[in-house]
């Protein structure tokens, strides 16, 4: 049983089981597809749920309590405990989740582990980044309502509604149109302000996030790459030492 869940084939018949509960998934929103084959896309839709049950029992046989210390079949086991529970009454929004199946593919393919093993390490750093991005947010917030909150009380009548339009212009998203035009039109200054805030925030922090993430992503590839390299070095020093043992076998018995 342990050969069978960790072999390759194995792995690939589960991927290739999420892709296809994926696309039965994004069927069923489209009701002229139910109309035709609805019957036989929920008969699939539960018998890739029991492969996926299937899966986990064998894995809680083979690993026994060890199954419980890789987050990433604690991961599986929630997703596919999501599915499992009933979608009628208080849990019908439950039934939306199912979705969430597709996420296995993060634990089941290494390279999708890899970059979220990346991102967990880039927590730390982005939390400093998130508090550097916090206290632009508050300043530019109070400058703003104080500025602009009796000609525009809608964007800017109170913090929350500044830093959700402050929000907005960060993200480029109609900034210049839909904000910053309409509030110099009535005080044609404000650029001075406006200007500045998307240097600090949408050139500047949100530029830290990525470098963060990626400086963490090339660390891991680092530390996978040194675990390979030790683990090849292991393996070469096994087969020097097995080299060793069999030439003083050949020289005992070119003695004898």
């Amino acid at each position: 049983m342990k050969q069978l869940v960790e072999s390759k084939r194995f792995e690939h018949f589960i991927i290739a089981l999420i892709i296809a509960n994926a696309v039965s998934l994004g069927l069923e929103t489209s009701p002229r597809v139910m109309e035709m084959v609805g019957p036989a896309i929920l008969t699939f839709d539960r018998t890739v749920l029991a492969v996926f049950v299937v899966e986990l029992l064998i894995k809680l046989i083979v690993y026994r309590l060890d199954f419980f210390r890789s987050p990433w079949r604690i991961f599986d086991l929630v997703v596919v405990g999501i599915a499992l529970v009933p979608d009628a009454g208080a849990f019908s929004v439950l039934r939306a989740l199912r979705i969430m199946r597709v996420l296995r593919l993060v634990s089941v393919v290494p390279s999708l582990r890899r970059v979220i093993g990346g991102l967990l390490t880039a927590l730390p750093g982005m939390g400093s980044i998130l508090l550097l991005l916090g206290l632009f947010f508050y300043v530019f917030s109070v400058m703003a309502t104080k500025l602009f909150a009796a000609a525009f009380p809608e964007w800017f009548g109170s913090i929350p509604a500044s830093a959700y339009s402050l929000f907005q212009i960060m993200t480029l998203e109609s900034w210049s149109m839909g904000i910053v035009r309409p509030v110099m039109d009535e005080f044609p200054w404000a650029w001075a302000f406006f200007i500045p805030f998307i240097l600090c925030t949408t050139f500047t922090v949100l530029n830290l996030f990525i470098g963060v993430v990626v400086s963490a992503m090339q660390k891991e590839h680092e530390e996978e790459a040194a675990s390979d390299r030790a683990s090849i070095h292991d393996d070469q020093a096994q087969i020097l030492e097995e080299l060793r043992k069999l030439r003083e076998e050949v020289r005992a018995l070119r003695a004898d």
